[in-house]
């Protein structure tokens, strides 16, 4: 009798992924998740395992210019996605206008967060760009703008045991002006 993780019963598939702009092809086991493929098996440590349950928002990234929580998205799910992780959101030798307003806003205590608050913030302003409402945009024909109480439900998903929340959406909010 076989046991039911034995090598011989694992199922893996190759995916294709574009990872921060670089095509990767990877065998994986049909149960990884994106967050254990970006950390074990490409060296991505900037997404964290924080709850593993979704409900933290540290693992956060971006699939397709979307924000999805890498610890409960399965990596075979995503056959030639473009995954953009931390790591990737700097253009050139610069950091993002993001990344730049957090340090200058000091949104950042322990940091453990922050990779994940920042990605999540990345597709916060593209949201607003697209005209897409949250739970609190008064007008919904209209584009939302992104106030302080709009930033902060938009950003509700991702939470910071030091408590930067008023300084990561005030940095936010310039990095949107």
């Amino acid at each position: 009798m076989t046991d039911e993780l034995s090598p011989e019963r694992v199922r893996t598939e190759t995916v294709r992924l574009v990872v921060n702009g670089e095509a990767h092809h990877l065998r994986v086991d049909t149960r990884a998740t994106l967050l254990d493929t970006l950390r074990e098996r490409l060296g991505l440590t900037g997404a964290k395992k924080g709850c593993d349950h979704g409900e933290c928002g540290t693992c956060t990234v971006l699939v397709n210019g979307r924000r999805v929580y890498a610890c409960l998205t399965l990596t075979v799910t995503l056959d030639d996605a473009e995954v953009t992780t931390v790591e990737g959101l700097a253009a050139g030798d610069g950091p993002h206008p993001l990344q730049r307003a957090f340090v200058e806003r000091d949104a950042v205590a322990c940091g453990y967060c922050v990779p994940g608050q920042l990605c999540a913030a990345v597709a916060v302003l593209a949201e607003a760009r697209a005209g897409v409402p949250s739970a609190v945009t008064a007008d919904l024909a209209a584009r939302p703008v992104l106030g302080l109480d709009e930033i902060r439900e938009r950003m509700s998903g991702n939470l910071c045991r030091c408590g930067c929340y008023d300084r990561m959406a005030a940095a936010i909010a310039e990095a949107a002006r």
